[in-house]
């Protein structure tokens, strides 16, 4: 298989599979997100799995974003 694309070899394969034991889905405000804890105890968005096109234009939805330590999954 070829792989045409402009992005860094490191974006499209981790090298590391300890990157994907930090990783769970979680449902925040009924919407699925691929989230990782960060070192301050975050959950901090990886991915949006919603099928609702909205829900991709609302920031507080981006990848990057964080909910609240204490959020339950």
């Amino acid at each position: 298989m070829i792989l045409y694309t402009m992005m860094p070899e490191h974006l499209i394969f981790q090298t590391d599979s300890s990157e994907y034991t930090k990783q769970k889905v979680i449902y925040y405000d009924g919407i699925p997100f691929l989230v990782e804890e960060t070192e301050t105890k975050e959950w901090q968005i990886v991915r949006n799995l919603s099928t609702n096109p909205a829900d991709f234009l609302q920031q507080k939805y981006a990848p990057g974003e964080r909910f609240p330590s204490s959020f339950e999954t």
